[in-house]
């Protein structure tokens, strides 16, 4: 299920080599395991006589992941390396003493050159220059591992238009045969939920002037003619609410678990840029319009502002943020000089790299201005219908693109997981707003 919904959700998923690092506890024991293993078949086939057995399983190995690499239609092909890697004539032979295992090794050789991708040919003809019989089923079995991804990866092409199609249905088949066995599976979406719900109800009740507001209409709007909730308005707050989760303090949503590390990733990216576009509007405030009119100014402070923010947690925004600050002061100096203008004054200077440094404070202004203008602009992309997704808020020029880019994969996650679970959140809001006997009337679906 997991993989089936990555396969549709990230077009750029697929199987990758697996690299440990070399000093690592795995990688250790991988090493002296496989070593030992080859050692011990290397003394078996440097006795007198030799010893087959475990060449024999090895053979019996590679066949049968040569035959994984066909496809359906290559039926002859099938048959004829059935009748060359024949393992009972194999067997036979090697009672005789009459095993060829150069001869053998050739025909896999050029099975394999048959088989791989354009990619690994350079791979298999390497294989062909060596002649150590231990070390060349060593390489083989590598190789067939390569080509054994590639094939995983072209059939994860292959199958996803066929997912796209039926992704929604198989989900929720899956997710139904889970909560099946785990009745009680669905709690933590129920506070999410709940919690969206109360938010909902407060802010309604608390500004009842805002029905009308786009960013209500962009959440769902609480209906004029009931006090409950409209139930797409609680769950689009509750989408709303992940993009300020902190971790360790609540249960994320069973519904959810599959996209938590990509909804948290967005979440980073949302508060990156964040920062960034206030480190802008603040400098553009303090500097003026003279430095601000040129785009390719303004492009090198973002470059430098998100370089020293790429990989950084939250926690870890104000130690960034005195280096911004630093940072942003020399670009200004710098292009100050190059136009000729007058330098900053040293009052001016610390006024510029206070307000910077300020940002790392929660609830600096500027900082809950931009964030609450980017949060805004995101809950239209909940809406199917939005039509003015594209028209940004003031002071969110600079990171357009990047925002743009956040509120495609945001809708996407969003708009899939509304899908396949919509019916689970429709029966879980209608024992939230209207318990009991009200539960089954009036409150509409999504």
């Amino acid at each position: 299920m997991t993989i089936a919904h990555e396969i549709v959700l990230n077009r750029d998923f697929k199987v990758q080599e697996v690299n440990l690092s070399p000093n690592s506890l795995e990688s250790r024991v991988k090493e002296t395991l496989h070593k030992a293993f080859w050692d011990a078949l290397k003394e078996q086939l440097s006795a007198s006589p030799p010893e087959y057995t475990h060449v024999i399983q090895l053979l019996q190995e590679i066949k049968e992941s040569i035959l994984l690499l066909l496809l359906p239609r290559q039926s002859r092909l099938r048959s004829q390396i059935e009748e060359a890697l024949d393992m009972e004539l194999i067997r036979q032979e090697a009672e005789h003493g009459a095993l060829d295992i150069p001869n053998l090794a050739m025909y896999i050789l050029d099975t394999m050159a048959m088989l791989c991708a354009p990619i690994r040919d350079e791979e298999v003809q390497r294989l062909q220059g060596v002649t150590d019989p231990v070390q060349l089923l060593r390489e083989i079995f590598r190789v067939l591992d390569l080509m054994k991804m590639d094939m995983a990866n072209f059939t994860i092409q292959s199958l996803r238009p066929h997912l796209q199609d039926h992704a929604i249905h198989y989900e929720q088949k899956k997710f139904q045969e889970l909560l099946a066995k785990l009745p009680n599976s669905l709690d933590h979406t129920t506070e999410w939920l709940s919690k969206a719900a109360a938010e909902v109800s407060a802010s309604s009740s608390s500004h009842p002037e805002d029905h009308g507001s786009p960013t209500a209409l962009s959440l769902g709007a609480v209906s004029r003619s009931s006090a409950t909730p409209n139930p797409m308005s609680v769950l689009n707050q509750g989408y709303m609410n992940l993009l300020h989760w902190e971790p360790g303090t609540e249960k994320y949503p069973e519904t959810l678990l599959m996209d938590q590390a990509r909804l948290q990733e967005i979440q980073l990216q949302v508060n990156q840029l964040t920062i960034i576009a206030a480190v802008l509007l603040v400098s553009s405030s303090v500097c003026g319009s003279t430095l601000f009119s040129s785009p390719v100014f303004v492009d090198r402070l973002k470059r430098v502002t998100k370089a020293l923010l790429e990989g950084l947690p939250c926690t870890r925004f104000q130690e960034a943020l005195l280096d911004i600050s630093n940072h942003v002061h020399r670009e200004v100096s710098e292009a100050l000089l190059q136009l000729d203008y007058p330098a900053f004054t040293s009052e001016k200077s610390s006024s510029l790299k206070g307000q910077i440094r300020s940002i790392a404070e929660k609830d600096n202004a500027v900082r809950s201005i931009i964030e609450q203008r980017i949060h805004s602009f995101l809950s239209l992309h909940l809406s199917s219908t939005a039509q003015n997704s594209h028209n940004l808020p003031k002071g969110l020029a600079p990171v357009q693109e990047e925002l743009l880019e956040v509120g495609h994969r945001f809708s996407s996650v969003i708009h899939h997981n509304r899908q396949v679970y919509g019916p689970y959140y429709l029966a879980i809001l209608k024992e939230v707003l209207l318990p009991g006997a009200e539960a089954e009337a009036g409150i509409g679906s999504f």
